[in-house]
C-alpha cells in the first residue's frame, strides 16, 4: 500500500461509512482494484480508518453528545438527553457482543473481498427497499422506547460483518419501528460512536504490536485523516437528504455496483 491508496481509501471510507451503501464493501471493491493484498495489515486499516469518520461524527454532533452524556451520568433528572443516552447503550450492547464473540469469523471473510461486498451489497439493497416500502415512518425520537433501541441494536450485528452498512441496517432498523428517515439517522449515527471506538481501540491494541509500525503509521494517519474530513460533510449531506427523499436510490445503487462485483469474478 502507498500513501497514495491510503489516501483513495480514506476518501471512500469518507464518503460512505455515513451513506448507506457499505462502506467496507466499498472499500474491499478499492482494496481488489488497487492489488493490496487481504492480510492482517489492510484489516488493520481498514478498522482504524473507521476512526477518522468517528472524529466526524464528534465534529457534527457534538453538542448532542455532550448533553447526552451529562444527562446519562446525572441520571437522576429524567430528560429526553438521559433517555437517549440509556437508549444509546441498549443499543450497542448487542454489536459489541456480536463483535467479540466473532472477531475471528469476521476477519476471515475478509480474504475474499470481492464476495463478502457483493453479499452484503445485495442484502443492504433489499433491507433499505423493504425498510422503504413496508414502514410507516411518522415517528419522533422524543418516543423511542427501550423495545425499540434493542430491536435497531439488534440490527447493528448485521454491520459486523464485512460489506454489511452499519448506517444501512440501522437507519432501517430505526425505519422498521415507525420512526422517519431524519430521526432513524440521527439515532444510527448516534449509536454508532460506542461501537466504533470500541473496533477501533481493540484493533489499536494489535496496530500497536505490528512490528513495521513506523513504516504503515503514515498510511494509516493518511486514511484516518481523509476519512474524517469527507465523513463530515457526507453526514450533512445525508441529513439533507433524507429529509425529503427515500432510501430507494442507495438500494438501487447497491444492487448495481453487488451485481458488478459477481460479474467482475465470473468475467
Amino acid at each position: 500500500m502507498t500513501l497514495f491508496h491510503a489516501l483513495l481509501l480514506g476518501i471512500i471510507q469518507g464518503l460512505t461509512e455515513f451513506i448507506p451503501v457499505s462502506s467496507t464493501a466499498h472499500l474491499l471493491i478499492g482494496q481488489k482494484l488497487l492489488g493490496i493484498p487481504a492480510d492482517d495489515a489492510m484489516f488493520s486499516f481498514l478498522v482504524i480508518v473507521q476512526l477518522g469518520t468517528l472524529v466526524s461524527l464528534f465534529a457534527f454532533y457534538w453538542k448532542d453528545l455532550i448533553s447526552i452524556a451529562k444527562a446519562t451520568i446525572n441520571f437522576r433528572h429524567a430528560t429526553f438527553d438521559r433517555n437517549l443516552g440509556f437508549y444509546i447503550i441498549i443499543a450497542t450492547v448487542p454489536a459489541l457482543l456480536a463483535g467479540y464473540l466473532l472477531k475471528d469469523a469476521v476477519e476471515a471473510m475478509f480474504q475474499q473481498p470481492l464476495l463478502q461486498a457483493s453479499i452484503r451489497l445485495f442484502s443492504a439493497a433489499i433491507l433499505l427497499t423493504l425498510a422503504e416500502t413496508l414502514t410507516k415512518k411518522n415517528r419522533t425520537l422524543e418516543s423511542m422506547t427501550w423495545l425499540d433501541a434493542l430491536v435497531i441494536g439488534l440490527f447493528q450485528i448485521i454491520a459486523v460483518f464485512p460489506g454489511a452498512s452499519r448506517s444501512g441496517t440501522t437507519i432501517a432498523g430505526g425505519m422498521f419501528r415507525g420512526f422517519d428517515r431524519p430521526s432513524a439517522a440521527r439515532f444510527a449515527f448516534l449509536m454508532s460512536v460506542p461501537v466504533m471506538l470500541a473496533a477501533g481501540g481493540y484493533e489499536l491494541l494489535d496496530v500497536i504490536q505490528m512490528p513495521n509500525l513506523a513504516e504503515f503509521l503514515p498510511l494509516l494517519a493518511v486514511g484516518f485523516a481523509t476519512a474524517a474530513v469527507i465523513g463530515w460533510f457526507a453526514i450533512k449531506w445525508l441529513i439533507h437528504y433524507l429529509s425529503h427523499r427515500s432510501l430507494y436510490v442507495f438500494a438501487v445503487y447497491c444492487a448495481v455496483v453487488g451485481a458488478g462485483c459477481i460479474l467482475s469474478m465470473v468475467l
